[in-house]
């Protein structure tokens, strides 16, 4: 029972967040509204219930607080994308693809699978919510795409001839994919080298740190 007393928001914290709310903002413009009415002598001797009551009624007539969904959790976010990433490859498998993008196709997903498998990539990869986003639409979005419109389109080219190719289109699409995740990796990358890099200068710091401390001996 203490752990869920300290867990509320303290009294202060309740007033303060009802001061800045809407309802209390609409009910003081009402409230404003009153007092005017009482400048003007229209409210009379009973100006206080007037008040009262216009900032009630501006209360109520309020919309709520919206209050926003809690952000999902990395390792759920991953798992959902893993998932995605699975039917996609289902997906793929079924389509038959020309060799000049079959093997830049396989070079992706074996990629995005890297970055998916659990441990300490996908860890470093959870840190960074751009990157999740990212690979998040390129598996769910980009790749069925253009695997699908290249089949559709290919239908379409035994009828009519001429413009470029369908799978020139398919393979100019994948190498803009492939780049997309070189850079993501490109930057988790770098991301722990500079995590190194830092733990690099604490450690060096702290040892000419050190250095001026004098030393006991057991003597001493």
């Amino acid at each position: 029972m203490a752990t869920s007393r300290h867990s509320r928001p303290g009294a202060g914290a309740r007033v303060l967040g009802y001061l800045e709310s809407k309802k209390n903002l609409a009910g003081c413009a009402c409230g404003v509204a009153g007092l005017g009415l009482t400048v003007t002598g229209v409210a009379g001797t009973y100006w206080p219930v007037v008040v009262a009551g216009l900032y009630g009624a501006g209360a109520l007539i309020a919309p709520p607080e919206r209050v926003p969904p809690p952000p999902p959790e990395p390792g759920r976010q991953l798992d959902a994308i893993r998932g995605q990433f699975e039917r996609l490859r289902e997906y793929v498998a079924e389509v038959d693809l020309p060799a000049a993008a079959a093997g830049p196709l396989a070079g992706l997903l074996e990629l995005y699978g890297a970055l998916l498998e659990p441990g300490w990539v996908a860890d470093a990869l959870a840190t960074d919510p751009e990157a999740v986003h990212a690979l998040s639409r390129a598996i769910a979005q980009d790749v069925p795409e253009c695997v699908h419109t290249y089949d559709r389109t290919r239908w379409w080219t035994r009828f009519t001839a001429g413009g470029e190719s369908p799978e020139r289109h398919l393979e100019r699409q994948l190498s803009v994919l492939h780049e997309e995740a070189e850079r993501m990796t490109a930057d988790l990358r770098d991301a722990e080298a500079r995590r190194q890099q830092t733990h690099t200068t604490y450690l060096e710091g702290r040892g000419e740190s050190g250095r001026g401390l004098p030393r006991l001996t057991a003597g001493d």
